[in-house]
């Protein structure tokens, strides 16, 4: 597996914006400089404008509806009311270019790109400019600016918006190691997810994801997590810890994937079904059933968020058989909870049923 570098386990606290990374230290960015600091700026005469966000980072769901907190304020106060113009913006991260969100003066605002439609200010109490974004999207995890701009004056605050998510392992059909990064981008988006974070990857293994073949992340990087040292995962003598390769070619380079689901807006659940079936007639027995057949991002997030526990194996969209167990008991396979993979049989066989997905 050539030379890995260990994450340092003490320096990490489980939370977002991590102040070590693989081991090398990433200082803020020159946009990020002026986000947040609460100290606020001259204005004529001594006024000082100040922007309040919240120091803790937000966590919703997908499909749900979110507040991020914003306001300002004048010190001292001002007696008559000043006309400001707001601007809400994502940060760049990992590769992805910054975006636009929103830019409001007074009562007219202005929405860009995915959010039009999704966005809007509060602004329900004097100098509350809290942004609305409904419909919450996968990709809409990550950290938002506010700006405030008073004449040739402004100040940013920070805020951080996470989704509640599970993160999963993914490997191709045809084995291990068989996908470039792009390609891992589309496989996860083909299961209902995206690729995870380190941020995300990091707090998995927290909560007990131990998994030997290293796979890709969204900033280009190739890890894996390991929570039992062991011969052919690095040996035994390294400590727990999320393992890394450090960045790796995004083209030419291939690993298996780390893929991030959300809670589901639907419902996921075993078709019962008189006879077992191929994956066409799977797939076939979910529509006349009103329902898709399950992809695997979304029985993880089932069995994550639900509590989906079933002891049947079944069809999942991507052609693979699985089943989730939340309460192992006996002829059901290992002790641990987990979601139990038969990989990808012979689409013909009919040995398994199918887990289908109704959307709400």
């Amino acid at each position: 597996m050539g030379l890995l570098l260990l994450v340092p386990l003490l320096l990490l606290p489980g939370s977002y914006g991590l102040p070590f990374y693989n081991g090398f230290y990433y200082s803020n960015s020159a946009n990020d400089q002026n986000l947040g600091n609460g100290h606020g700026k001259d204005l004529l005469n001594g006024v000082k404008l100040v922007v309040e966000t919240p120091e803790e980072t937000l966590f919703t769901y997908q499909g749900a509806s979110v507040i991020l907190p914003c306001r300002y304020r004048y010190e001292p106060a001002l007696v008559s009311p000043r006309r400001v113009r707001i601007k809400w913006w994502k940060l760049s991260e990992n590769g992805a270019p910054e975006k636009d969100v929103l830019v409001a003066i007074g009562l007219r605002h202005r929405s860009f790109g995915d959010y039009q439609g999704r966005v809007h200010l509060r602004q329900d109490k004097e100098h509350d400019v809290s942004l609305e974004i409904q419909d919450l999207r996968l990709e809409d995890y990550g950290r938002y600016g506010c700006e405030v701009i008073d004449g040739l004056e402004d100040e940013s605050g920070l805020v951080e918006l996470e989704l509640r998510g599970v993160v999963f392992p993914y490997q191709s059909p045809n084995g291990r190691y068989q996908f470039n990064f792009h390609e891992g981008q589309q496989v996860c988006a083909e299961q209902g997810a995206v690729v995870a974070s380190f941020e995300q990857l990091f707090r998995a293994w927290e909560e007990g994801l131990d998994w030997c073949n290293a796979g890709w992340l969204q900033d280009a990087t190739v890890q894996y997590p390991i929570m039992l040292p062991r011969q052919p995962c690095g040996g035994p003598g390294l400590a727990p810890g999320v393992r890394s390769y450090g960045p790796r070619h995004r083209r030419l380079h291939h690993y298996d994937v780390f893929c991030f689901a959300t809670a589901l807006k639907g419902r996921v659940y075993y078709l019962e079904h008189p006879e077992k079936l191929t994956l066409t007639e799977a797939r076939e027995a979910c529509q006349e059933d009103d329902a898709t057949i399950a992809k695997v991002g979304q029985l993880f997030a089932a069995w994550k968020f639900h509590g989906l526990d079933r002891c049947d194996a079944g069809w999942l969209a991507d052609g693979s058989v699985r089943y989730p167990v939340v309460h192992p008991h006996p002829n059901c396979g290992p002790p641990e909870p987990g979601v139990r993979s038969f990989g990808f049989p012979d689409p013909q066989s009919r040995l398994y049923g199918v887990y289908c997905y109704r959307q709400h």
